[in-house]
């Protein structure tokens, strides 16, 4: 796939818009901060390459490198491994050895890689707006009285609460204090079975799309049995009847990528390319689920390219840095982008390779930046609700 402005909808234009969506700008009203102490190199600077291999290599066994799905081509090249944020997570657990992982992904996954990893260990998050505006749509005061408006309405203990891995360490604290477990967009079904299992009703958090997708395409739920819980709203803009009558209780959130998509999106591509193959992630809305071929996490959506005919013909409904990868690694198809706008992770786009080198030239110089850390007790409930997930069948 050649990557043109026809083909993505890029405007070249410099716009403050444009450049939160590459990476290039701050948004002071989400992000945590982005300044660096000392000197972030240049992006132009041509030594890059160069400083980061050197720097990587001085530091040997001593550091090991996440890189997620949707990070820069640039970075990527320099991951130890790559793959989605739990799968990294646990490929950190698995490296005892490492005094440093360098964490190339937003700030819930270097969470979770705190989480996961021994006590020895640091995690480091290259840029600290590297952030996940879906993880921010649901705050541990939030979801606390969300709990308490369950609790007036008499439902509160027969309600199992499911938090997608895409969350803050504090969500994923109150979802194991109150007996749930996380899920990932490869197993949320086993872990709505659980629940269902343990419960009567499920809270689900904070990705509306993949709660419902889940429940009504995969474990036969109605929409009715779906309410949408919004935190912006006395009691959640619900009533105690409805609360009552819900099944799956779906906090209002969304993913800033996958929510672009729309219905006229897939329209418009089954115009455009006859005989496409739309292939879309369940954090898509119900409408964009519903109207693909096919549907799946991100490790999914790769397993599927790779055993795809030569000559077949793809839209993918994901990130875009992921999708132009697909499409380099595979020539003999035809992959493009959904949507025809651009669709990077503004945040996840933060981490680039002047945040890696100045990273982990101030590891090899014996400074450790922007570790992320997860108190005790904290960390004592997530773990907990990550050993339930662990444990499903």
């Amino acid at each position: 796939m050649t990557t043109t402005t026809e083909t993505y909808g890029v405007d070249p234009t410099a716009s403050p818009l444009a450049l939160l969506l590459l990476g290039r700008e701050a948004d002071p009203n989400s992000e945590r901060g982005v300044e660096c102490p000392g000197d972030l190199p240049a992006a132009s600077d041509p030594d890059l390459v160069a400083r980061a291999r050197a720097a990587k290599e001085k530091l040997g066994d001593r550091v090991f490198i996440l890189g997620h799905h949707y990070q820069r081509d640039e970075v990527i090249e320099f991951a130890d491994v790559t793959g989605d944020s739990f799968k990294l997570a646990r490929d950190a657990a698995a490296r005892p050895e490492a005094e440093y992982i360098v964490f190339c992904g937003v700030h819930f996954m270097a969470e979770s890689a705190d989480i996961l990893t021994s006590e020895r260990q640091q995690v480091v998050l290259p840029d600290l707006a590297a952030g996940c505006s879906m993880a921010d749509m649901a705050t541990a005061e939030q979801v606390a009285e969300c709990w308490d408006v369950l609790t007036d309405a008499g439902i509160a203990d027969v309600t199992v609460p499911v938090s997608y891995m895409n969350s803050s360490a504090d969500i994923k604290a109150f979802t194991g204090k109150h007996g749930g477990t996380i899920c990932t967009s490869s197993n949320a079904r086993r872990a709505l079975e659980w629940a269902f299992e343990q419960g009567q009703k499920v809270l689900f958090l904070p990705d509306q799309h993949l709660g419902r997708n889940t429940a009504v395409l995969e474990m036969g739920f109605s929409l009715e049995d779906c309410v949408l819980y919004n935190p912006h709203k006395p009691n959640g803009g619900l009533t105690a009847e409805q609360l009552r009558d819900a099944k799956m209780i779906l906090w209002r959130g969304h993913c800033s990528v996958h929510g672009r998509f729309s219905l006229d999106s897939v329209n418009e591509v089954r115009e455009r390319i006859p005989g496409v193959n739309v292939l879309v992630h369940p954090e898509c809305r119900h409408e964009v689920v519903t109207a693909a071929d096919q549907v799946g996490s991100t490790e999914y959506i790769i397993k599927a390219l790779d055993a795809a005919e030569p000559g077949s013909k793809w839209a993918i409904g994901t990130e875009l840095n992921l999708v132009r990868r697909l499409a380099k690694a595979h020539p003999d198809k035809d992959v493009v982008f959904l949507d025809r706008t651009v669709c990077f992770c503004s945040t996840m786009n933060r981490i680039d390779l002047p945040h890696l080198v100045w990273a982990l030239e101030s590891l090899a110089e014996g400074r450790v930046p922007n570790v992320i850390t997860v108190d005790a007790e904290t960390e004592k409930y997530a773990k907990a609700a990550l050993d339930r997930m662990l444990a499903l069948p």
